[in-house]
């Protein structure tokens, strides 16, 4: 599958590291020594800021006495780019948002899953529109000409959908073949741009549409939890969209091809990673043994699958790799022999925006792309199972 254009999105609010742990210290802890250590733990994230759909301004634009977040996601496609412009970020020092309060004692957990459902329904349509807008603007391919839209997320769900606004607000044909990716995780952008590139090589007409969006950010957790802690830490909000088909239709951008795709479930590991519906939010567990799992077992089977294409590992010109954390950038480098040049794509991107789940890749993409990075591409992600998702781009 060809990569004709690609756009993302991101709230126009972020705030830094240290405004994020503002929050976490009323919702989290208890004592001064539980304080000291959550400072710790979001120094050693390697995240210098965070986008989120919860943050305010003092002195927050609106139109009809309502937010502009909020209206800009019933308005039409482009009420959605004049509320909220390309490019525009506001980065706060203090963390100002009334979706989470102080923890009023210790069996206080926040905000309901209901609530933080309403929520990604209120927010997630938005960015999934605005990235996609820009995608479009990246190539030659019309709103119109899509025939199939496939659309990812694993932090929040609701019908009618993400996909019926994108629809609507896009002016995709209403006859467009929906696919829905779910509950899949960090690496859910790699099965999405499998199931495009199976309706683009089975029909060189096709022109799918993949949008990921996730509202992280909706699922911190209260209460002190070290695994939890760690996770509250690295998460963020963003979206990204890639446009694709069969053919060499023409795009703004230098083409790389979708070639193919790997997926594997790493045996014994089903209890590392997690990602489940509580009730008063989603609660990820992530074990810290992942990144040593991920040490020693990502090798050998990338270097035989890649045998299969013709390649070897010291082919591989530029890497893709989702920025789950600082270890599991290390883990990887130490386990496939990568400089430090070969994760800087990585390493920005978590830097400037956090993990951003499923989107967070398709971000490290983009920026490869801007700068011209060579191909080939490897793409490469973990998620729940545990299991490990790659894609191969030339």
């Amino acid at each position: 599958m060809k990569i004709h254009g690609m756009g993302t999105a991101l709230p126009s609010l972020s705030v830094s590291q240290e405004g994020s742990a503002e929050i976490a210290n009323g919702i989290c802890c208890e004592t001064d020594q539980q304080r000291r250590l959550l400072s710790t733990l979001y120094r050693r994230t390697g995240v210098k800021s965070r986008h989120s759909v919860l943050l305010e301004t003092d002195s927050q634009s609106s139109f009809n006495g309502e937010s502009v977040a909020a209206n800009a996601l019933h308005g039409t496609a482009s009420q959605v780019a004049e509320a909220q412009p390309a490019g525009s970020t506001t980065v706060l020092d203090r963390a100002n948002q009334s979706f989470y309060w102080p923890a009023n004692n210790a069996t206080d957990r926040g905000p309901t899953t209901a609530q933080r459902l309403g929520a990604y329904r209120d927010h997630g349509e938005g960015l999934a529109i605005e990235a996609s807008q820009k995608a479009f603007a990246d190539c030659d391919v019309r709103p119109d000409e899509i025939t199939h839209l496939v659309t990812i997320s694993c932090t929040g769900f609701h019908a009618p959908g993400v996909d019926i606004a994108l629809i609507r607000q896009l002016g995709l044909p209403a006859t467009v073949s929906r696919t829905n990716v779910g509950f899949m995780g960090c690496h859910g952008a790699m099965n999405g741009l499998r199931v495009a590139k199976a309706y683009a090589d089975a029909d060189p007409k096709a022109r799918v549409l993949v949008v990921a969006v996730e509202l992280c950010s909706l699922h911190q957790q209260y209460g002190w939890d070290h695994q939890r802690i760690v996770s509250n830490s690295l998460f963020a909000d963003g979206a990204a969209a890639v446009i694709g088909s069969g053919s060499d239709k023409a795009s703004n951008a230098e083409q790389v091809t979708l070639t193919s795709s790997y997926s594997a479930i790493i045996p014994d590991t089903e209890e590392m990673m997690s990602w489940a519906i509580g009730d008063n939010g989603f609660e990820m567990y992530l074990s810290a043994e992942v990144p040593d799992v991920i040490r020693r077992s990502t090798r050998a089977p990338l270097e035989k699958w890649l045998n299969q294409s013709g390649l070897s590992l010291a082919e591989i010109q530029s890497w893709a790799i989702h920025p789950g954390g600082p270890r599991i950038l290390d883990a990887c480098a130490e386990s496939l022999s990568l400089g430090e040049d070969d994760l800087l794509a990585s390493r920005s991107v978590l830097s400037r925006f956090g993990n951003m789940s499923s989107p967070t890749v398709l971000f490290v993409l983009n920026e490869l792309l801007d700068n011209a990075q060579k191909p080939p591409t490897l793409m490469l992600g973990f998620g729940p199972g545990l299991a490990m998702e790659a894609a191969l781009f030339q």
